[in-house]
């Protein structure tokens, strides 16, 4: 009896709860509903109104407004996907090879691409190269502020493994004792096999302390130059800083017609490494002489400028230059674009190439100060911004085969074989003098400088190779010939030039190879 009354007390205190009427819950919906209805109405009430009144006044506004309704209710473009990346490599890692570039841009970019192929030889883990900050420019960028760091490690990840820093266990503060030496300049592969690879077994790290021209120009197995080409144009990529800053000089200058890439390396470090003083003052060639003696690195010291000179081994100064464009045939109109840092004798040595070509133009004269102001007292990363724009100038004149010039000249051959007038200095010098003493007319001096000059362009045609003196030989990153023939086999066809224009001036790659030859032709069929 107990249960059962305390159960009916249950039940009554549940019945005394009261439940919401049916119709206090409808009416917060029915105003809700309202307040949408009345908006609606209004908004569609607002944009009858601006359509009569477009169709009353044409007014600009009210076709940016249904320009913008259109283009957000039209359905969005697909943004593509990049492109997968490449299985990564299934190696044994037979150890790590950490190295240190030196020297300036163009000389650490080879060595990265040969150091990349060492690597790959050798199944190795390469750490991102360390780039020199103690030459003469003092540059203390790292490859992470010039190169695209995750990209480079992408891209060649089915060649070779690449971490971005040393393991800590492997560091010199962690008390690791690493094994430096700098490798034998111009060796082949048999070297890195026979006498780099043993060290491996007793060293788990070596260190590369130089890398400069540490792999020979000829007689490597095809793959080793292919992979050489594929770092180049393909894993070393600008930072999307660079990138986009050397795009828009390139758009400045296109925008104002044709132009022409100077690189004139009438700078003072070259001329104190060169010993080079012609049209210099005396205090000028004296103060070029103690910077000389300043660098120990710089072996030789005692240098006679005009011996120098006549073998066709100094920078031409810039009046040299305003003679030597004319006589080329460029007019007084040609746009001129000066890709090198400060010249010595700054402006005043530049009058009279000025003078002569009045549309010359340098980075600091066609961006604003702000823009440049985060690579200013960076010369690797301004000299990146050269690079870009002398690679897409219509025309590229060195007055100097320094490495900056080498390496442009081999980009402009892989984009199609692009105009590069390659000046015979040594000719030019000749020629200089005997028109400046009065034995060479001006029409004299100008035929004979484009009879020079018929064949430097740039076209195809094979390395030069001295097999005992592999200093004096064509280097290879100026004309990597294999990585070129069948890709310009292609580009020609697309083109319509006959089989001439090959002359049979490069060697044709096995087509089993044919992942990184596609990508290549690829890249050369986009630039047509």
């Amino acid at each position: 009896m107990e249960v059962r009354s305390e159960s009916v007390t249950s039940t009554q205190a549940r019945s005394d709860i009261k439940l919401p009427h049916p119709s206090a819950v409808l009416k917060p919906r029915v105003q809700v509903w309202f307040v949408r209805v009345c908006s609606s109405i209004l908004v569609w009430t607002c944009l009858v109104q601006l359509f009569a009144a477009g169709e009353l006044w044409h007014s600009r506004i009210f076709t940016g407004l249904t320009n913008q309704i259109f283009r957000f209710s039209a359905p969005l473009e697909p943004v593509p996907l990049p492109p997968p990346l490449p299985p990564p490599r299934n190696y044994t890692s037979n150890g790590i090879l950490l190295v240190s570039c030196n020297g300036g841009l163009n000389q650490m970019r080879s060595a990265i691409c040969d150091m990349v192929t060492v690597a790959r030889l050798l199944n190795l883990t390469l750490v991102v190269p360390e780039l020199d900050k103690t030459s003469f420019w003092s540059d203390p960028s790292g490859f992470e502020d010039i190169f695209d760091v995750r990209h480079f490690i992408d891209s060649l990840r089915d060649e070779v493994r690449i971490l971005r820093r040393l393991p800590k266990r492997y560091r010199k503060k962690y008390g690791y004792q690493m094994f430096e030496m700098p490798p034998v300049s111009w060796s082949d592969e048999k070297y890195y096999l026979k006498q780099v690879l043993p060290l491996f077994s007793k060293h788990k790290v070596l260190h590369f302390n130089r890398t400069d021209t540490r792999l020979a120009n000829n007689g490597l197995p095809l793959p080793l130059q292919w992979l050489r080409c594929r770092v180049n144009f393909q894993g070393l990529k600008f930072t999307p800083q660079l990138e986009a800053l050397g795009s828009k000089l390139v758009r400045i200058l296109q925008q104002r017609g044709p132009f022409v890439a100077l690189h004139l390396r009438y700078e003072m470090d070259m001329l104190a490494f060169s010993g080079c003083t012609h049209g210099c003052t005396e205090e000028e060639a004296e103060e070029l002489k103690k910077m000389r003696y300043t660098y120990p690195w710089w072996r030789e010291k005692e240098i006679v400028s005009e011996e120098r000179r006549a073998q066709g081994l100094c920078p031409l100064t810039p009046e040299e230059v305003a003679l030597v464009l004319k006589a080329l045939g460029f007019e007084k109109n040609t746009q001129i674009y000066i890709a090198a840092g400060e010249i010595y004798g700054s402006e005043r040595r530049l009058s009279v190439l000025r003078e002569a070509f009045p549309r010359i133009v340098k980075k600091e004269m066609l961006l604003e100060s702000a823009e440049l102001q985060q690579f200013q007292n960076h010369s690797s990363q301004m000299a990146a911004l050269d690079f870009m724009v002398s690679v897409a100038s219509n025309t590229f004149i060195p007055t100097y085969d320094g490495n900056m010039a080498k390496v442009v000249e081999g980009h402009r051959r892989y984009l199609g074989y692009k105009k590069t007038v390659l000046l015979d200095r040594k000719k030019l010098v000749e020629l200089l003098d005997l028109h400046q003493n009065k034995t060479l007319t001006w029409d004299q001096f100008a035929v004979a400088v484009k009879v020079a000059h018929e064949k430097r362009t740039g076209a195809p045609t094979h390395r030069r190779v001295i097999s005992d003196k592999p200093k004096e030989e064509d280097y290879f990153y100026a004309n990597p010939q294999e990585c070129l023939c069948e890709a310009y086999y292609l580009i020609a066809s697309a083109r319509g030039r006959h089989a001439k224009h090959w002359n049979g001036s490069c060697i044709v790659p096995a087509p089993s190879f044919s992942p990184f030859l596609f990508v290549t032709f690829s890249a050369f069929l986009h630039s047509c």
